[in-house]
Protein backbone atom coordinates (compact mmCIF):
# COMPACT_ATOMS: atom_id res chain seq x y z
CA UNK A 1 0.00 0.00 0.00
CA UNK A 2 1.21 3.30 -0.58
CA UNK A 3 0.54 6.97 -1.62
CA UNK A 4 0.47 9.95 0.14
CA UNK A 5 -2.45 11.22 2.31
CA UNK A 6 -3.21 14.91 3.85
CA UNK A 7 -4.88 14.36 6.65
CA UNK A 8 -7.32 17.38 8.01
CA UNK A 9 -8.98 17.24 11.54
CA UNK A 10 -9.21 19.99 14.14
CA UNK A 11 -8.18 17.63 17.14
CA UNK A 12 -4.33 17.48 16.92
CA UNK A 13 -4.71 13.75 18.38
CA UNK A 14 -6.82 12.41 16.02
CA UNK A 15 -4.51 13.41 13.57
CA UNK A 16 -1.43 12.06 15.18
CA UNK A 17 -3.63 8.63 15.92
CA UNK A 18 -4.25 8.31 11.92
CA UNK A 19 -0.86 9.83 10.65
CA UNK A 20 1.01 6.76 12.73
CA UNK A 21 -1.47 4.07 11.89
CA UNK A 22 -1.08 5.16 7.83
CA UNK A 23 2.61 5.52 7.92
CA UNK A 24 2.66 1.81 9.86
CA UNK A 25 0.94 0.48 6.79
CA UNK A 26 3.37 2.16 4.34
CA UNK A 27 1.64 5.12 3.66
CA UNK A 28 3.41 8.85 3.36
CA UNK A 29 1.16 10.93 5.52
CA UNK A 30 0.74 14.50 6.96
CA UNK A 31 -1.69 16.47 9.11
CA UNK A 32 -3.48 20.24 9.51
CA UNK A 33 -5.54 20.85 12.36
CA UNK A 34 -7.71 23.24 9.92
CA UNK A 35 -9.20 23.87 6.49
CA UNK A 36 -6.98 27.26 5.52
CA UNK A 37 -3.74 25.30 6.61
CA UNK A 38 -5.03 22.84 4.32
CA UNK A 39 -5.89 24.70 1.39
CA UNK A 40 -1.99 26.00 1.56
CA UNK A 41 -0.63 22.80 2.05
CA UNK A 42 -2.53 21.13 -1.14
CA UNK A 43 -1.24 24.37 -3.14
CA UNK A 44 1.96 23.67 -2.32
CA UNK A 45 2.38 20.22 -2.28
CA UNK A 46 1.25 16.78 -4.32
CA UNK A 47 -0.95 14.36 -2.61
CA UNK A 48 -3.31 11.19 -4.03
CA UNK A 49 -5.87 12.08 -1.23
CA UNK A 50 -7.32 14.09 1.81
CA UNK A 51 -9.26 13.16 4.43
CA UNK A 52 -11.11 15.83 6.31
CA UNK A 53 -13.34 15.76 9.32
CA UNK A 54 -16.41 17.53 9.20
CA UNK A 55 -17.39 19.67 12.09
CA UNK A 56 -14.12 22.02 12.16
CA UNK A 57 -14.24 25.62 13.49
CA UNK A 58 -14.39 28.34 10.58
CA UNK A 59 -13.97 26.50 7.37
CA UNK A 60 -15.77 23.18 7.94
CA UNK A 61 -15.02 20.38 6.32
CA UNK A 62 -17.67 20.40 3.53
CA UNK A 63 -16.43 23.58 2.72
CA UNK A 64 -13.03 22.24 2.27
CA UNK A 65 -14.06 19.10 0.15
CA UNK A 66 -16.01 21.60 -2.63
CA UNK A 67 -12.74 24.39 -2.83
CA UNK A 68 -10.44 21.41 -3.27
CA UNK A 69 -12.71 19.76 -6.07
CA UNK A 70 -12.90 23.33 -7.79
CA UNK A 71 -9.26 24.06 -7.44
CA UNK A 72 -7.58 20.32 -7.58
CA UNK A 73 -10.47 17.67 -8.58
CA UNK A 74 -7.64 15.44 -9.73
CA UNK A 75 -7.23 15.02 -5.97
CA UNK A 76 -10.19 12.77 -4.36
CA UNK A 77 -11.77 13.92 -0.78
CA UNK A 78 -12.53 11.03 1.92
CA UNK A 79 -14.87 12.79 4.60
CA UNK A 80 -14.65 11.75 8.39
CA UNK A 81 -17.89 12.30 10.45
CA UNK A 82 -19.67 11.45 13.76
CA UNK A 83 -22.99 11.97 12.45
CA UNK A 84 -23.01 9.23 10.25
CA UNK A 85 -26.75 10.01 9.34
CA UNK A 86 -27.88 9.83 5.59
CA UNK A 87 -28.07 13.25 5.21
CA UNK A 88 -24.26 13.77 5.94
CA UNK A 89 -23.52 11.58 3.62
CA UNK A 90 -25.17 12.69 0.80
CA UNK A 91 -24.15 16.44 1.77
CA UNK A 92 -20.50 15.33 1.13
CA UNK A 93 -21.32 13.70 -1.83
CA UNK A 94 -22.72 16.45 -3.32
CA UNK A 95 -19.78 18.38 -2.28
CA UNK A 96 -17.27 16.36 -3.92
CA UNK A 97 -16.57 13.96 -1.66
CA UNK A 98 -14.96 10.77 -3.25
CA UNK A 99 -16.31 8.84 -0.20
CA UNK A 100 -17.14 8.91 3.52
CA UNK A 101 -16.87 6.78 6.97
CA UNK A 102 -17.89 7.26 9.87
CA UNK A 103 -16.73 8.41 13.82
CA UNK A 104 -15.16 6.28 15.72
CA UNK A 105 -12.63 5.23 13.18
CA UNK A 106 -12.49 1.84 12.06
CA UNK A 107 -8.64 1.92 11.44
CA UNK A 108 -8.65 -1.24 9.00
CA UNK A 109 -11.55 0.07 6.88
CA UNK A 110 -10.29 3.36 6.79
CA UNK A 111 -6.97 1.78 5.00
CA UNK A 112 -9.17 0.11 2.45
CA UNK A 113 -11.07 3.31 1.55
CA UNK A 114 -8.12 5.52 1.17
CA UNK A 115 -6.15 2.56 -0.96
CA UNK A 116 -9.10 2.95 -3.46
CA UNK A 117 -9.15 6.21 -3.29
CA UNK A 118 -5.28 6.45 -3.86
CA UNK A 119 -6.15 3.75 -7.01
CA UNK A 120 -9.17 6.15 -8.18
CA UNK A 121 -6.57 9.54 -8.19
CA UNK A 122 -3.33 7.08 -10.28
CA UNK A 123 -6.48 6.45 -12.59
CA UNK A 124 -7.47 9.84 -12.92
CA UNK A 125 -4.38 11.05 -13.34
CA UNK A 126 -3.45 9.16 -16.24
CA UNK A 127 -6.69 9.43 -17.96
CA UNK A 128 -6.13 13.24 -17.75
CA UNK A 129 -2.88 13.21 -19.68
CA UNK A 130 -3.67 10.21 -22.24
CA UNK A 131 -4.44 12.72 -24.91
CA UNK A 132 -1.13 14.72 -24.64
CA UNK A 133 0.56 11.54 -24.34
CA UNK A 134 -0.72 9.98 -27.76
CA UNK A 135 1.02 12.88 -29.02
CA UNK A 136 4.44 12.80 -27.44
CA UNK A 137 4.58 9.03 -27.23
CA UNK A 138 6.96 6.63 -28.46
CA UNK A 139 6.12 5.78 -32.42
CA UNK A 140 7.63 3.43 -34.67
CA UNK A 141 6.31 4.48 -38.38
CA UNK A 142 2.28 4.17 -37.66
CA UNK A 143 2.65 2.33 -34.78
CA UNK A 144 1.80 3.56 -30.80
CA UNK A 145 3.16 2.23 -27.69
CA UNK A 146 5.12 3.25 -24.69
CA UNK A 147 5.66 0.39 -22.88
CA UNK A 148 8.59 -1.19 -21.91
CA UNK A 149 8.34 -3.84 -24.09
CA UNK A 150 7.35 -2.05 -27.25
CA UNK A 151 10.43 0.49 -26.46
CA UNK A 152 12.46 -2.89 -26.99
CA UNK A 153 10.41 -3.61 -30.17
CA UNK A 154 11.11 -0.23 -31.40
CA UNK A 155 14.24 -0.74 -31.21
CA UNK A 156 15.12 -4.28 -32.67
CA UNK A 157 12.94 -2.61 -35.99
CA UNK A 158 15.04 -0.09 -36.44
CA UNK A 159 18.05 -1.78 -36.38
CA UNK A 160 16.36 -4.58 -38.91
CA UNK A 161 14.63 -1.70 -41.23
CA UNK A 162 17.25 -0.86 -43.67
CA UNK A 163 18.83 -4.19 -43.82
CA UNK A 164 17.52 -6.31 -47.16
CA UNK A 165 17.32 -9.79 -44.49
CA UNK A 166 13.98 -11.65 -44.99
CA UNK A 167 11.58 -11.10 -41.54
CA UNK A 168 9.25 -13.14 -39.59
CA UNK A 169 6.89 -11.39 -37.74
CA UNK A 170 4.92 -13.56 -35.42
CA UNK A 171 2.28 -12.87 -32.74
CA UNK A 172 -1.45 -13.55 -31.72
CA UNK A 173 -3.93 -12.40 -34.18
CA UNK A 174 -4.57 -8.84 -33.84
CA UNK A 175 -1.34 -7.86 -32.62
CA UNK A 176 -0.53 -5.63 -35.15
CA UNK A 177 1.53 -7.50 -37.66
CA UNK A 178 0.64 -5.98 -40.79
CA UNK A 179 0.80 -2.35 -39.60
CA UNK A 180 4.60 -3.58 -38.05
CA UNK A 181 5.66 -4.14 -41.72
CA UNK A 182 4.06 -1.23 -42.95
CA UNK A 183 6.36 0.23 -40.66
CA UNK A 184 9.63 -1.52 -41.27
CA UNK A 185 8.57 -0.60 -45.32
CA UNK A 186 8.38 2.86 -44.21
CA UNK A 187 11.99 3.09 -42.20
CA UNK A 188 13.47 1.07 -44.96
CA UNK A 189 15.50 2.19 -48.25
CA UNK A 190 12.65 1.27 -49.99
CA UNK A 191 10.10 3.35 -48.83
CA UNK A 192 9.47 5.50 -52.40
CA UNK A 193 8.36 2.09 -53.46
CA UNK A 194 5.45 0.18 -53.70
CA UNK A 195 4.07 -1.86 -50.19
CA UNK A 196 1.99 -5.13 -51.16
CA UNK A 197 0.21 -7.36 -48.89
CA UNK A 198 -1.14 -10.57 -49.58
CA UNK A 199 -3.18 -12.97 -47.51
CA UNK A 200 -2.51 -16.16 -48.17
CA UNK A 201 -5.09 -17.99 -45.93
CA UNK A 202 -7.80 -15.71 -48.24
CA UNK A 203 -7.08 -18.02 -51.72
CA UNK A 204 -6.62 -21.52 -52.80
CA UNK A 205 -3.66 -22.66 -54.04
CA UNK A 206 -4.14 -22.26 -58.13
CA UNK A 207 -5.84 -18.30 -57.07
CA UNK A 208 -2.67 -17.78 -54.63
CA UNK A 209 -0.02 -18.79 -57.44
CA UNK A 210 -1.36 -16.29 -59.78
CA UNK A 211 -1.81 -13.74 -57.64
CA UNK A 212 1.68 -14.23 -56.74
CA UNK A 213 3.80 -14.85 -59.94
CA UNK A 214 1.64 -13.36 -62.28
CA UNK A 215 -0.34 -16.03 -65.08
CA UNK A 216 0.23 -15.30 -69.16
CA UNK A 217 -3.22 -14.81 -71.59
CA UNK A 218 -4.71 -18.05 -72.29
CA UNK A 219 -3.03 -19.80 -69.00
CA UNK A 220 -7.08 -21.22 -68.10
CA UNK A 221 -10.15 -20.15 -68.61
CA UNK A 222 -10.45 -16.72 -67.32
CA UNK A 223 -7.45 -15.36 -68.25
CA UNK A 224 -8.47 -13.36 -70.90
CA UNK A 225 -5.17 -10.94 -70.73
CA UNK A 226 -1.47 -11.38 -69.39
CA UNK A 227 -1.11 -10.44 -65.74
CA UNK A 228 2.03 -9.55 -63.54
CA UNK A 229 1.73 -11.11 -60.05
CA UNK A 230 2.32 -9.45 -56.63
CA UNK A 231 5.99 -10.36 -56.83
CA UNK A 232 6.43 -7.82 -60.07
CA UNK A 233 3.78 -5.26 -58.61
CA UNK A 234 5.91 -4.53 -55.41
CA UNK A 235 9.46 -4.51 -57.66
CA UNK A 236 11.90 -2.39 -55.58
CA UNK A 237 9.55 -2.43 -52.26
CA UNK A 238 8.60 -4.68 -50.25
CA UNK A 239 5.82 -7.91 -50.12
CA UNK A 240 4.21 -8.92 -47.24
CA UNK A 241 3.28 -12.93 -46.95
CA UNK A 242 0.76 -12.64 -44.35
CA UNK A 243 -0.82 -15.96 -42.79
CA UNK A 244 2.16 -17.53 -43.85
CA UNK A 245 1.38 -20.88 -41.98
CA UNK A 246 -1.91 -21.39 -43.94
CA UNK A 247 -0.31 -21.40 -46.92
CA UNK A 248 -0.29 -25.31 -48.76
CA UNK A 249 2.84 -27.46 -49.39
CA UNK A 250 2.70 -27.29 -53.00
CA UNK A 251 2.73 -23.91 -52.84
CA UNK A 252 5.54 -23.56 -50.48
CA UNK A 253 7.70 -25.36 -52.91
CA UNK A 254 7.26 -22.85 -55.99
CA UNK A 255 7.35 -19.77 -53.05
CA UNK A 256 10.82 -21.49 -52.15
CA UNK A 257 12.33 -21.68 -55.76
CA UNK A 258 11.19 -18.20 -55.86
CA UNK A 259 12.99 -16.92 -53.33
CA UNK A 260 16.17 -18.47 -53.54
CA UNK A 261 16.44 -17.79 -57.39
CA UNK A 262 14.98 -14.48 -57.21
CA UNK A 263 12.91 -15.04 -60.06
CA UNK A 264 8.89 -15.77 -60.85
CA UNK A 265 7.83 -18.00 -63.81
CA UNK A 266 3.80 -16.81 -64.33
CA UNK A 267 1.08 -19.58 -64.79
CA UNK A 268 0.95 -20.66 -68.00
CA UNK A 269 4.28 -19.28 -69.49
CA UNK A 270 8.16 -20.42 -69.92
CA UNK A 271 9.57 -17.54 -69.38
CA UNK A 272 11.15 -16.61 -65.48
CA UNK A 273 11.36 -12.72 -64.58
CA UNK A 274 13.77 -11.43 -62.64
CA UNK A 275 12.65 -9.14 -59.22
CA UNK A 276 13.77 -7.19 -56.90
CA UNK A 277 11.98 -6.88 -54.08
CA UNK A 278 12.34 -7.44 -50.03
CA UNK A 279 10.23 -10.25 -48.48
CA UNK A 280 8.21 -9.68 -45.34
CA UNK A 281 5.79 -12.98 -43.65
CA UNK A 282 3.71 -13.01 -41.18
CA UNK A 283 1.81 -15.67 -38.95
CA UNK A 284 -0.04 -16.63 -36.00
CA UNK A 285 0.89 -19.97 -36.19
CA UNK A 286 3.68 -22.31 -34.19
CA UNK A 287 5.77 -22.71 -37.53
CA UNK A 288 8.25 -24.67 -35.45
CA UNK A 289 5.80 -27.47 -34.31
CA UNK A 290 4.36 -27.07 -37.92
CA UNK A 291 7.91 -27.92 -39.46
CA UNK A 292 8.48 -30.30 -36.88
CA UNK A 293 5.12 -31.94 -37.39
CA UNK A 294 5.70 -31.54 -41.48
CA UNK A 295 2.61 -29.23 -42.12
CA UNK A 296 5.59 -26.75 -43.28
CA UNK A 297 8.46 -27.13 -45.02
CA UNK A 298 12.24 -26.76 -43.11
CA UNK A 299 13.77 -25.17 -46.02
CA UNK A 300 11.33 -22.60 -46.27
CA UNK A 301 11.30 -22.22 -42.56
CA UNK A 302 14.88 -21.18 -42.42
CA UNK A 303 14.83 -18.73 -45.39
CA UNK A 304 11.94 -16.70 -44.60
CA UNK A 305 13.59 -16.38 -40.51
CA UNK A 306 16.20 -14.88 -40.72
CA UNK A 307 15.23 -12.24 -38.59
CA UNK A 308 12.21 -13.21 -36.49
CA UNK A 309 9.98 -10.16 -34.73
CA UNK A 310 7.95 -11.73 -32.01
CA UNK A 311 5.06 -9.19 -31.09
CA UNK A 312 3.64 -8.86 -27.66
CA UNK A 313 0.27 -9.20 -27.11
CA UNK A 314 -2.07 -6.21 -25.76
CA UNK A 315 -2.27 -7.78 -22.42
CA UNK A 316 1.43 -7.58 -21.78
CA UNK A 317 1.80 -3.67 -22.73
CA UNK A 318 0.33 -1.80 -19.27
CA UNK A 319 -0.73 1.20 -19.59
CA UNK A 320 -0.84 1.20 -23.24
CA UNK A 321 -4.02 -0.11 -23.26
CA UNK A 322 -4.93 3.56 -22.48
CA UNK A 323 -2.96 5.33 -24.73
CA UNK A 324 -4.70 3.02 -26.99
CA UNK A 325 -7.84 3.86 -26.39
CA UNK A 326 -7.31 7.43 -25.97
CA UNK A 327 -5.73 7.15 -29.56
CA UNK A 328 -9.49 5.26 -31.25
CA UNK A 329 -11.45 7.43 -28.84
CA UNK A 330 -10.22 10.75 -30.62
CA UNK A 331 -10.38 9.23 -34.02
CA UNK A 332 -13.92 7.99 -34.19
CA UNK A 333 -15.13 10.58 -32.21
CA UNK A 334 -14.14 13.23 -34.95
CA UNK A 335 -15.37 10.90 -37.28
CA UNK A 336 -18.87 10.66 -35.93
CA UNK A 337 -18.30 14.28 -34.91
CA UNK A 338 -18.96 14.02 -31.53
CA UNK A 339 -17.22 15.77 -28.14
CA UNK A 340 -15.66 13.14 -26.40
CA UNK A 341 -12.60 14.17 -24.34
CA UNK A 342 -11.52 10.60 -23.08
CA UNK A 343 -12.24 8.03 -20.31
CA UNK A 344 -13.70 7.77 -17.55
CA UNK A 345 -11.52 6.30 -14.69
CA UNK A 346 -14.26 3.54 -13.99
CA UNK A 347 -14.16 2.21 -17.15
CA UNK A 348 -10.48 2.73 -17.89
CA UNK A 349 -9.76 0.49 -14.60
CA UNK A 350 -11.97 -2.06 -16.41
CA UNK A 351 -10.31 -1.86 -20.08
CA UNK A 352 -6.91 -2.65 -17.74
CA UNK A 353 -7.93 -5.65 -16.03
CA UNK A 354 -9.50 -7.11 -19.28
CA UNK A 355 -7.30 -9.97 -20.44
CA UNK A 356 -7.93 -8.72 -24.46
CA UNK A 357 -8.09 -11.94 -26.27
CA UNK A 358 -8.62 -10.36 -29.43
CA UNK A 359 -5.88 -7.88 -29.03
CA UNK A 360 -5.61 -4.50 -30.85
CA UNK A 361 -8.34 -5.43 -33.25
CA UNK A 362 -10.61 -6.16 -30.76
CA UNK A 363 -9.90 -2.65 -28.71
CA UNK A 364 -10.03 -0.98 -31.57
CA UNK A 365 -13.73 -2.69 -32.26
CA UNK A 366 -14.75 -1.75 -28.73
CA UNK A 367 -13.60 2.01 -28.78
CA UNK A 368 -15.51 2.36 -32.00
CA UNK A 369 -18.68 0.64 -30.32
CA UNK A 370 -18.48 2.53 -27.34
CA UNK A 371 -18.11 6.17 -28.79
CA UNK A 372 -21.41 4.91 -31.27
CA UNK A 373 -23.22 4.50 -28.01
CA UNK A 374 -22.03 6.88 -25.41
CA UNK A 375 -24.44 9.61 -24.07
CA UNK A 376 -21.35 11.79 -22.38
CA UNK A 377 -18.10 13.16 -22.93
CA UNK A 378 -16.17 10.33 -21.30
CA UNK A 379 -16.55 6.52 -22.07
CA UNK A 380 -18.78 5.17 -19.03
CA UNK A 381 -18.55 1.61 -17.81
CA UNK A 382 -21.92 0.79 -19.30
CA UNK A 383 -20.74 1.77 -22.87
CA UNK A 384 -18.41 -1.28 -22.58
CA UNK A 385 -19.80 -4.50 -23.62
CA UNK A 386 -20.59 -7.23 -20.76
CA UNK A 387 -17.80 -9.39 -20.81
CA UNK A 388 -15.47 -6.17 -20.09
CA UNK A 389 -17.95 -4.95 -17.20
CA UNK A 390 -17.70 -8.12 -15.78
CA UNK A 391 -14.92 -9.79 -16.20
CA UNK A 392 -12.83 -11.53 -13.68
CA UNK A 393 -9.20 -12.44 -14.33
CA UNK A 394 -8.55 -16.31 -14.36
CA UNK A 395 -6.46 -17.89 -11.62
CA UNK A 396 -4.73 -20.96 -11.41
CA UNK A 397 -6.58 -22.63 -8.13
CA UNK A 398 -4.39 -25.27 -6.24
CA UNK A 399 -6.48 -25.52 -3.14
CA UNK A 400 -7.65 -23.62 -0.23
CA UNK A 401 -6.85 -24.17 3.59
CA UNK A 402 -9.29 -27.10 3.96
CA UNK A 403 -6.86 -30.13 3.24
CA UNK A 404 -9.52 -31.53 1.32
CA UNK A 405 -9.02 -29.00 -1.16
CA UNK A 406 -5.16 -29.70 -1.82
CA UNK A 407 -3.71 -31.47 -4.70
CA UNK A 408 -1.05 -32.99 -5.58
CA UNK A 409 2.41 -31.73 -7.20
CA UNK A 410 1.64 -33.21 -10.43
CA UNK A 411 -1.94 -31.94 -10.68
CA UNK A 412 -0.62 -28.41 -9.91
CA UNK A 413 1.57 -28.76 -13.03
CA UNK A 414 -0.89 -29.80 -15.29
CA UNK A 415 -3.25 -27.10 -14.51
CA UNK A 416 -0.24 -24.63 -14.74
CA UNK A 417 0.81 -26.14 -17.83
CA UNK A 418 -2.51 -25.87 -19.29
CA UNK A 419 -3.23 -22.43 -18.21
CA UNK A 420 0.07 -21.46 -19.97
CA UNK A 421 -0.87 -22.60 -23.08
CA UNK A 422 -4.17 -20.94 -22.57
CA UNK A 423 -2.56 -17.88 -22.32
CA UNK A 424 -0.44 -17.68 -24.83
CA UNK A 425 -2.81 -19.16 -27.53
CA UNK A 426 -1.87 -22.03 -27.88
CA UNK A 427 1.47 -21.49 -28.97
CA UNK A 428 3.53 -24.31 -28.13
CA UNK A 429 6.92 -23.02 -28.72
CA UNK A 430 6.08 -19.68 -26.61
CA UNK A 431 4.86 -21.94 -24.10
CA UNK A 432 7.94 -24.31 -23.55
CA UNK A 433 10.16 -21.36 -23.71
CA UNK A 434 7.97 -19.86 -21.02
CA UNK A 435 7.55 -22.92 -19.11
CA UNK A 436 11.41 -23.88 -19.30
CA UNK A 437 11.01 -26.86 -20.97
CA UNK A 438 12.14 -28.03 -24.58
CA UNK A 439 8.88 -28.93 -27.13
CA UNK A 440 9.68 -32.84 -26.75
CA UNK A 441 9.23 -32.95 -23.19
CA UNK A 442 6.08 -30.43 -23.55
CA UNK A 443 4.20 -32.44 -25.84
CA UNK A 444 4.83 -35.46 -23.98
CA UNK A 445 2.85 -33.99 -20.91
CA UNK A 446 0.42 -32.95 -22.93
CA UNK A 447 -0.09 -36.50 -24.59
CA UNK A 448 0.24 -37.33 -20.56
CA UNK A 449 -3.26 -35.13 -20.09
CA UNK A 450 -5.03 -36.47 -22.83
CA UNK A 451 -4.38 -32.93 -25.02
CA UNK A 452 -4.31 -32.65 -28.76
CA UNK A 453 -1.14 -32.11 -30.05
CA UNK A 454 -1.92 -31.41 -33.75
Amino acid sequence: MNGKVLVVDDEQSMCELIDTDLRLRGMESSWCTSANDALRTVQEQEFDVVLTDVRMPGTDGLQLCRQITDNRPDIPVVVMTAFGSLETAVAAIRAGAYDFVTKPIEMDLLALTIERACKHSRLQQQVQVLSEAVQRTGRFGEMLGDSQVMHGLYDQLARIADSEASVLITGESGTGKELVARSIHQKSRRIEKPFVAVNCAALSETLLESELFGHSKGAFTDARTERKGLFLEAEGGTLLLDEMGEMPMAMQVKLLRALEENRVRPVGSDKEIPFDVRILTATNRDLESAVEENRFREDLYYRINVIQVELPPLRSRGMDVLLLSQHYVEQFAERAKKEIVGISEQAAEKLLSYSWPGNIRELRNIMERAVALTRFDKIAVEDLPEKIRNYQSSQVFIGGADPTELVSMEEVERRYILHVLDTVDQNKTLAARVLGLDRKTLYRKLKQYGVDND
